[in-house]
């Protein structure tokens, strides 16, 4: 797989269209099945972390006051990660906030995401559950830290997906775990994911 960039945010809430704003992103670099750079900050968007969030995450308003401001930040991650593509697990949420956060600073996103949770669900059914936790369980991951925490989850989302790509070499034959063809497969139905891989084998 050609070389990508795993994130994850902590936020105060599920949706910035109802004014929920980022707390913390990390982002790493995965280049040949090894994290080989790293990125994290905290973030301070002026909004109040709800008790539940700060008790989830451990992120507390006080951490947040003497936190950068979260343009800058934004800058500087999006600057980290230039045009990398992307990863995240639960996709949908990192990517919503990734684009309401840049639309901030003046900026948008330039490459597309891959969604290590639709892909878990295609290469590994087995799973009893696709949440980041009990994948990293399941596939006998190392536990990078605290779950919702950003570094840490970004950490074993790019180990999940190594676990993925080698799934995909030894189940399935394909020699070119590209990028691409991440996207197709997540976009793929379930009981469609043999003819999707047909022709990559």
């Amino acid at each position: 797989m050609e070389v990508v960039a795993v994130i994850d945010f902590e936020t105060t809430g599920l949706s910035p269209a109802q004014g929920d704003r980022a707390t913390e992103i990390a982002a790493v670099i995965l280049q040949d099945g090894k994290v080989v750079d790293r990125y994290q900050s905290l973030m301070n968007a002026g909004v109040r972390i709800p008790a539940f969030i700060e008790a989830l995450t451990g992120i507390s308003n006080d951490m947040i006051r003497s936190a950068p401001p979260v343009a800058d930040v934004m800058r500087e991650v999006s600057a980290f990660i230039g045009d990398y593509p992307l990863v995240a697990h639960n996709a949908s949420f990192d990517c919503k906030f990734w684009d309401a956060e840049l639309a901030r600073i003046n900026q948008r996103r330039r490459q597309e995401f891959v969604c290590s949770l639709l892909l878990s669900r295609r290469l590994l059914p087995q799973a009893p559950s696709h949440k980041l936790g009990a994948l990293v369980a399941f596939a006998r991951l190392p536990v990078a830290g605290r779950a919702h925490r950003a570094l840490a989850d970004a950490e074993m989302a790019a180990s999940l997906m190594v676990r993925l790509e080698e799934e995909l070499r030894s189940r399935y034959k394909v020699r070119n775990v590209s990028h691409a063809l991440l996207r197709k497969i997540q976009g793929a139905p379930k009981a469609k994911l043999e003819q999707c891989l047909e022709r990559h084998q």
